[in-house]
């Protein structure tokens, strides 16, 4: 499987005004709303953020689920492919 399919970018949104454009002090670890100028941490603004984070974690999480079952499914029938005694539907 690819991992790259999997890969998601989620934008961070302020928790006041819901712009995207912040900025992130690394050394402070602070984030700073460029519109209102909301300052919280960058650990808060991900708990802020965390039921657009748990979707794409689902959403992700789906996909796994649905590729693994396929990738199994096509093992299974390959292994046994050409057996007389065994069907698979």
């Amino acid at each position: 499987m690819k991992n790259e399919k999997y890969d998601r970018q989620i934008s961070l949104l302020c928790p006041v005004c819901g712009n995207s454009r912040l900025e992130h002090d690394e050394l402070t670890n602070e984030v700073k709303c460029v519109s209102c100028g909301k300052t919280t941490n960058y650990d808060q603004l991900t708990e802020d953020n965390g039921e657009s984070i748990d979707l794409a974690v689902n959403e992700v999480t789906q996909e796994v689920k649905k590729d693994l079952e396929k990738h199994f499914d096509d093992m299974i029938r390959k292994a046994f492919k050409g057996n007389k005694n065994i069907r698979i539907k």
